[in-house]
């Protein structure tokens, strides 16, 4: 089975709570992003991982013409209903349906990490970027700078053991990964930041459901049970619970810019 089809299956499951709830804690990455761009002439800009569509909508409302794409179909949908006017379409990372030379920019939020190997992933960015455009990545900030890495450790006690060599959702984030898998690439980094991110939810349920809806969840389910994944992330939800009910993690992405 290919990376596409392993990600459809696995983000699949609760789209519409990822839609709804867990892809809007990306925003203060996202417009971060957007302010790194020249926005003095048009840019036609491809989202990778494009999830229910979140930063295109944003970005399209700047004036710049987007692609989108992802793996999951379901957040496909999603995204073409949310913005019929953006061109969404399903596809692998890895294998992008594009032209050399296609667009000015690239982006990937939280998207570059699930692909079966995140250097072909980066080269085919690199393919249909054009001489002198831009790739953005946005990943987690350090495992110490997240409070919601405590969620994900209790998580990551449910699934199975990792094949030899997989990294964890902070793989990127240490040793400077990312920034050496640019490097190895091609890209030249112009800039690195730092951008903090503070996840609100309503109430215990809410903060379920939005955690719940991560395509590795899918992976925790099939190797337990749904009510032993529930009753994990209520734990480690119960740290987080504000007096007045809320739950609230301080987190951080981390966002890099390169040229290519």
């Amino acid at each position: 089975m290919g990376s596409q089809e392993i990600q459809n299956e696995l983000w699949g499951r609760q789209t519409e709570d990822w839609a709804n709830i867990q892809e809007k804690t990306g925003i203060s990455g996202y417009e971060y992003a957007l302010n790194q761009l020249e926005l003095n002439e048009p840019i036609n800009l491809l989202d990778i991982g494009c999830g229910s569509g979140i930063f295109s909508d944003s970005a399209q409302l700047k004036g710049i013409s987007i692609t989108g794409i992802d793996a999951c179909k379901n957040l496909i949908k999603l995204a073409k209903q949310r913005n019929p006017d953006v061109h969404f379409l399903e596809g692998d990372m890895e294998e992008l349906p594009f032209h050399n030379d296609s667009f000015d920019v690239v982006c990937g939020f939280n998207s570059f990490q699930y692909a079966g190997n995140i250097k072909n992933a980066f080269a085919e960015a690199k393919r249909v970027l054009k001489d002198n455009g831009k790739i953005q990545v946005m990943i987690w900030g350090n495992k110490e700078d997240c409070e919601v890495a405590s969620c994900l450790k209790a998580i990551g006690s449910l699934l199975p053991p990792p094949p030899p060599g997989a990294g964890g959702p902070f793989a990127l984030s240490e040793n400077q990964l990312l920034e050496r898998l640019l490097e190895a690439v091609g890209f030249q980094i112009v800039d690195n930041y730092d951008i903090d991110s503070v996840w609100e939810y309503p109430d215990k349920q809410t903060a379920l459901k939005g955690l719940g809806s991560a395509g590795p969840i899918s992976k925790a389910i099939e190797h337990t049970s749904s009510e032993e994944v529930e009753k994990t992330i209520l734990n480690a939800v119960e740290p987080y619970v504000q007096p007045n009910g809320t739950v609230v993690y301080n987190n951080k992405w981390r966002v890099i810019t390169a040229t290519k």
